[in-house]
């Protein structure tokens, strides 16, 4: 959920993986119209004598699905907590940044998508506490670490999840449809090229169910495809070579040829209706990192048990993974600091991928990993962890630069929109785009 947005998370390759994201970003924030919800871990009010302590989070965490706000507060009889949600990543993160540079407002622990960790280290590191100071940095993967690691050795927050990628699916749409169900015949058909899933989809539209469509959006095609380039936005130099990028390129025209098809429901990721697409069936498939299995559950709901299975992604990729940051500005430092240590502890971790099947950043807890049952029941019994296993380990290098979050956004809920829902050439998409990159860089 990590997530909602998130959307949810790159400098190195996953080296060594036994088994498997944010899941985090799975499940659901809020609901509200401003995008924003305040939901207490237990007593949030605190009670007397109890320090309260907040944590602003994106979309789902996990933390309060898997228990572990109320095992803490059992454990710290002084502690209560309470999360402030904000549904989406491009409303969260502005609104971080203008209370990190008040210096005030923040929360007690604010959590960072790994889109936005490059900004918030080369820009707001002095507004976090350097947590590297109070961890054994060895228990994260090092080029997760080394994403929150300021060039002077400050580490500005601890790592909670990664999100290797799949593609989740609707069985019993596809066998409507005349399609493949087996996930490993299935995968084998889109292996290697983000287009032949697109290819896959023409032939789900021959026969689709009514009502129905093959995929959710071409933003999502565009964000899977993109987490498997070697290039995105920025080169290794933190040079801005987006419009130069040949995964870029690549990733557009997947999205493209989705956008100027009849295959996708042309709905806007983590807004309401995509929820309710969810819920009601329009869509037969989704680009699915980790954390997105259990936002798809909750979702879903129970028509959606069992008829939901797992395959390989076309590509390695990852999309997705956040961190904890302890602001400067907050209230109750020293509690919030024990607070994140222990909620992004590997122990933690394991037990939020077993609520939501969240893969874990710290590989001190890949052994014996297992989801849930009811999630594996749910996702038809599908190999969750060694289909998310076998992606990571091959995730290639990517560089994330310092305003790579927005020029994302500007092609996806720009570029990609013009296109796919205002009936826009792939040209004027990719201007429009453009020209909102300019807005962003200050060119």
């Amino acid at each position: 959920m990590r997530t909602s947005i998130r959307r949810s998370h790159r400098l190195m390759a996953f080296t060594a993986v036994a088994a498997l994201t944010t899941g985090l970003l799975a499940g659901c924030a809020s609901d509200s119209d401003d995008g924003s919800s305040d939901n207490s871990g237990g007593d949030g009010g605190g009670g007397k004598g109890r320090i309260t302590l907040t944590i602003g989070t994106f979309g789902v965490f996990g933390y309060k699905q898997a228990g572990l706000y109320d095992e803490y507060m059992k454990l710290h009889k002084d502690i209560s907590i309470k999360e402030n949600v904000t549904t989406r990543t491009d409303v969260y993160w502005p609104k971080v940044l203008t209370r990190l540079q008040a210096g005030s407002g923040t929360d007690d622990v604010q959590a960072i998508e790994v889109g936005n960790i490059t900004e918030a280290v080369q820009t707001q590191a002095n507004k976090f506490v350097d947590l590297g100071k109070e961890v054994d940095k060895s228990q994260w993967l090092d080029w997760k670490l080394a994403q929150a690691t300021t060039k002077d050795g400050r580490t500005i927050g601890l790592g909670t999840d990664i999100g290797p990628m799949a593609i989740c699916y609707r069985k019993d749409l596809f066998k409507k449809a005349g399609l493949e169900t087996d996930r490993t015949k299935l995968a084998a058909q889109w292996k290697g090229d983000w287009q032949k899933y697109v290819d896959v989809g023409k032939q789900y539209m021959k026969k689709a169910p009514n009502g129905t469509k093959f995929v959710d959006s071409a933003s999502s095609v565009y964000n899977a495809a993109l987490g498997g380039a070697e290039t995105r936005y920025y080169d290794k130099d933190g040079n801005v070579v987006w419009d130069e990028s040949d995964g870029v390129k690549k990733s557009w025209d997947a999205a493209m040829a989705v956008a100027t098809s009849n295959m996708s429901a042309k709905l806007k990721q983590f807004d309401k209706p995509w929820d309710q697409g969810f819920a009601n069936g329009t869509f037969a498939s989704v680009a699915c990192p980790a954390w997105m299995i259990g936002y798809i559950e909750q979702k879903s709901g129970d028509s959606g048990k069992g008829n939901w299975d797992v395959a390989a992604a076309p590509t390695a990729a990852n999309w997705g993974g956040s961190f904890l940051g302890v602001p400067t500005a907050g209230k109750h430092q020293k509690e919030a600091i024990e607070l994140v240590k222990w909620l992004t502890a590997p122990e933690q971790q394991a037990k939020v991928f077993a609520k939501q099947a969240s893969f874990p950043s710290t590989p001190s807890a890949y052994a014996g990993l297992k989801p849930a049952a009811d999630t594996t029941t749910y996702f038809s019994n599908a190999p969750i962890t060694q289909i998310f296993a076998d992606s990571a380990k091959t995730i290639p290098v990517q560089y994330f630069g310092v305003k790579d979050q927005p020029i994302n956004s500007a092609l996806t809920d720009v570029g990609i929109l013009q296109v796919e829902q205002k009936g826009k050439s792939p040209e004027q998409g990719w201007d429009a785009a453009k020209n909102e990159i300019k807005d962003v860089l200050g060119q």
